[in-house]
């Protein structure tokens, strides 16, 4: 350890601030790394059903096209059936959801670490946070998943209870069970908790967005300003 309050310990100081300044922790595993590309961004938007998060994402990538950073937009499920494909030959997201626990849970990691190679200098990954069963809530990224994934962002797109279910109400593409305000109030709750959680597990930060009816322009524009501000 050395002192730095003495008049020869600058050279030591400075070769000290230079590695610190190449070096950075490595989201989730307590490890330091060098990072060329500290500019790269791994953004896993999430949100509850009925809080806009596609109409967010959706105008978030417009967002970054215009300012040519052309981002990758993966849909985590979509990714998973993808494994479930080269893996077992499925060809339904039924047919995954057939699949032993076990099974689902391994393609949920590959899922993962196929997203984490992924090289384009912004990725935004649209997943849950959770699944509603019978059984209780489902964690959709799990301790593994969130390691392999390596997130450097986390953000959660919120809105007012009233809103959430209205917009569920008028969805006619989903059919969905009825849900309470009272229900509606745990699921945020749940939802907000396990965001901190994997925020404090990851290592990076947790931005939650409101996006108020009409306004999914401003909340995307809040998500671009906080994460993408190079």
């Amino acid at each position: 350890m050395h002192c730095l309050d003495g008049a020869n310990t600058s050279v030591e100081a400075g070769s000290e601030s230079r590695i610190l300044e190449t070096t950075k922790f490595v989201a989730g595993s307590g490890k330091i790394s060098s990072d060329p590309d500290k500019d790269r961004r791994r953004v896993i938007i999430v949100g509850i059903p009925g809080v806009g998060k596609s109409t967010v994402v959706k105008r978030a990538v417009e967002l970054l096209k215009e300012r040519n950073l052309e981002p990758a937009l993966v849909n985590y499920g979509s990714t998973m059936m993808q494994e479930a494909t080269h893996r077992h030959g499925l060809k339904s997201r039924d047919e995954m959801r057939k699949l032993p626990v076990d099974l689902q849970r391994s393609l949920q990691i590959y899922a993962a670490e196929r997203i984490s190679l992924m090289e384009n200098k912004a990725v935004i990954v649209d997943t849950h946070l959770f699944i509603v069963t019978k059984e209780g809530f489902w964690p959709g990224m799990p301790l593994d998943v969130l390691r392999a994934l390596k997130p450097t962002h986390l953000v959660l797109v919120a809105a007012s209870l009233e809103e959430i279910k209205s917009r569920r109400e008028s969805d006619t593409t989903r059919a969905r069970d009825i849900a309470t305000l009272e229900s509606l109030s745990t699921e945020m709750e749940a939802a907000k908790s396990l965001f901190f959680a994997s925020s404090l597990i990851c290592g990076c930060p947790a931005l939650i967005v409101a996006n108020p009816t009409g306004q999914a322009d401003d909340a995307a524009k809040k998500i671009i300003s906080s994460v993408f501000s190079y």
